[in-house]
């Protein structure tokens, strides 16, 4: 058996740099970015509206990409293995989800205290 056609070992498949999103372009577009993007950007609405903590975001943003990560290998036979997808991936779900936080926790904070707040653009807010 010649090198070009030998499987990747278990480090080099979970350090596979050749291969960043673990998927096609459309892939990851359609699966990371479409499906789970709308439920990190749900996530952080959630989260926001339910006046969470900020840190929440990340831990269930890590969660939200294991969950990319299988639905990648179930749906797509893509390496679930592969961490620099998961990183990448990870961190575009984290990324909407942080967008989504700030925006909705922002509006709270305008619409539930107008005597206090008012709006500074679409992710702050600042005395009045």
């Amino acid at each position: 058996m010649d090198e070009t056609t030998s499987p990747l070992s278990l480090g080099q498949r979970i350090l596979n740099v050749d291969d960043p999103f673990g998927a096609t372009w459309l892939q990851f577009g359609a699966l990371t970015v479409i499906v789970f993007g709308f439920a990190a950007f749900m996530m952080g609405w959630a989260l926001a509206d339910t006046w969470r903590p900020a840190w929440q975001v990340f831990a269930y943003g890590l969660l939200l990409g294991v969950g990319n990560r299988l639905f990648q290998n179930f749906l797509c036979a893509n390496d679930v293995l592969n961490l620099v997808a998961y990183i990448i991936g990870t961190g575009v779900l984290i990324a909407i989800a942080v967008v989504a936080y700030r925006a909705i926790r922002a509006h709270k904070m305008v619409t539930q205290y107008p005597w206090l707040y008012q709006r500074a653009g679409l992710f702050s807010w600042r005395k009045t």
